[in-house]
């Protein structure tokens, strides 16, 4: 690749400033796609190859960390129930096992060869972990229940002594008294307004 590269390169180069230099803007991007095509998958593979390994160590923090908080028996992760702690190992023995077996194929592979490898499948296997245990081991403490206060008993009639039973039948008593009187009172004053003496 890289020495048909070259060539290719060489070519263009003399053509440029041979027969080109009076050739339309059209010519010139069809030439220039042409290299592309050709540096373009080299340009790729550093690119990848740079990154992978970066990439890499994010994933594996990630795998790490969260595996690290299923089995860890702090305290602050004892509210967690023991089966969302196991989906949390088994979803980062999943994710370590495709990293292995895809960087292994990768690590067979020549440099110039296309990456099996890609640095947005290691991404997105990251963020798929961290999407499917951050939610389980962030999970917040339940509240402690509130506890509701005793209600103020209220006395039955049978807690009273015959003594206050009887005042309070007195007491309810007397405005029935009072209202009898103001009844004879009014008699009397209809009965004086009627009496024809009295005109």
């Amino acid at each position: 690749d890289i020495e048909g590269l070259m060539a290719k390169l060489q070519e263009v180069e003399d053509w440029l400033y041979e027969d080109g230099e009076d050739e339309t803007k059209g010519v010139y991007v069809a030439k220039l796609e042409e290299l592309k095509k050709l540096g373009g998958p080299i340009e790729m593979r550093y690119k990848e190859w740079t990154e992978r390994g970066p990439a890499l160590e994010q994933l594996v923090y990630c795998i790490r960390s969260f595996r690290e908080a299923a089995l860890s028996g702090d305290q602050k992760f004892d509210h967690i129930d023991i089966s969302e702690k196991q989906k949390v190992v088994n979803e980062c023995s999943d994710a370590e096992t495709w990293l292995m077996e895809k960087k292994q194929q990768q690590d067979a592979l020549p440099k110039h060869a296309n990456p099996v490898l890609l640095v947005s499948d290691i991404k997105k296997k990251a963020e798929a972990l961290d999407r499917f245990c951050k939610p389980i081991m962030t999970k917040p403490r339940p509240a402690p229940k509130p506890q509701t206060p005793p209600l103020a008993e209220t006395p039955s009639p049978e807690a009273y002594t015959p003594e206050e039973q009887s005042n309070g039948a007195d007491e309810s008593a007397e405005p029935a008294s009072d209202g009898a009187q103001d009844e004879h009172v009014g008699e009397q004053m209809d009965t004086d307004k009627d009496d024809p003496s009295q005109a």
